[in-house]
């Protein structure tokens, strides 16, 4: 995936991109003036998806060429780098936050982080939290009629969709082996005997813990849905569509796998609703 380079005027009209990328023949990331224009009356916006470094570095060299020229930075990182190493040796979301941070971007975006860690961490930061997109492009218009939590580290996320939708929330949660720590089952408080349910989490990754959960529920397919903020899809997880009727997620990663009947909600029009 490569940086999108786009520009707005100061009040808000979307005007011609003064910048586009480029590589040097020995990979050096790049970017050019490409359309010249009073800067003092735009605000330029770089949008990066997934976790590739080398679009990490043309985000740094569209960075300072935008501080050179005197405009306004705004960066739309849907999904923030290392979310997930939010401790531990190396503490990964630091590393990833002073990459950030390094570049001086006036305003930088994302879309419900992982962890409350990072959002610490990165400066001049914006959040989108997921439940009015979930509502809106997702809840509204069907026959859900509860969302499931699939466990510990998603109820306060799930409980924000439900909230915001009306509905009720219901709690699973993981079990371990103590002495492997290895997944050991999944267990989940009674569920409605009719209905559509919908599995809300921020990340899906290989899926095993959304098939262990659809499992343990004893629903078909046609009674399950799955959203998820970040579709990663590694591994197995094009098998979710035996187990989940619907799948939603986001275009704030791309997915490292088809998924069957994914549905994909694309969130520039979301973020770029925050841009100060």
């Amino acid at each position: 995936m490569a940086v999108e380079l786009s520009t707005r005027t100061t009040r808000g009209t979307q005007t011609t991109a003064t910048f586009s990328t480029m590589r040097f023949p020995a990979g050096e990331a790049h970017v050019k003036v490409a359309h010249d224009a009073d800067a003092g009356d735009l605000i330029e916006i770089a949008t990066l998806r997934g976790t590739n470094g080398d679009d990490l570095l043309m985000l740094g060299m569209w960075a300072d060429a935008v501080r050179q020229r005197g405009s306004r930075s705004v960066a739309l990182i849907p999904y923030l780098p290392g979310a997930r190493q939010d401790r531990g040796l190396p503490f990964g979301a630091k590393v990833y936050a002073d990459v950030v941070n390094g570049f001086g971007i006036d305003q930088v975006i994302a879309f419900d982080p992982h962890s409350p860690v990072i959002v610490d961490l990165v400066e001049r930061l914006t959040v989108v939290t997921s439940e009015t997109v979930v509502r809106d492009h997702v809840v509204a218009g069907s026959d859900y009629s509860g969302i499931i939590a699939p466990d510990k580290g998603a109820v306060a996320r799930a409980t924000a969709v439900a909230e915001t939708c009306g509905l009720p929330v219901f709690r699973a949660e993981k079990h371990r082996n103590p002495d492997t720590g290895k997944l050991d089952g999944f267990t989940c408080e009674p569920l409605p005997e009719t209905g559509r349910l919908l599995v809300v989490d921020d990340i899906c990754d290989g899926g095993g813990t959304f098939m262990g959960l659809a499992g343990a529920t004893g629903l078909p397919k046609e009674r399950l849905g799955l959203w998820v903020s970040h579709g990663v899809f590694s591994g197995r997880a094009p098998q979710l569509a035996e187990h989940f009727g619907e799948i939603v997620t986001t275009d704030s990663y791309p997915a490292q796998n088809a998924i069957e009947g994914l549905r994909t909600i694309e969130l520039t029009p979301t973020l770029t609703e925050q841009i100060r």
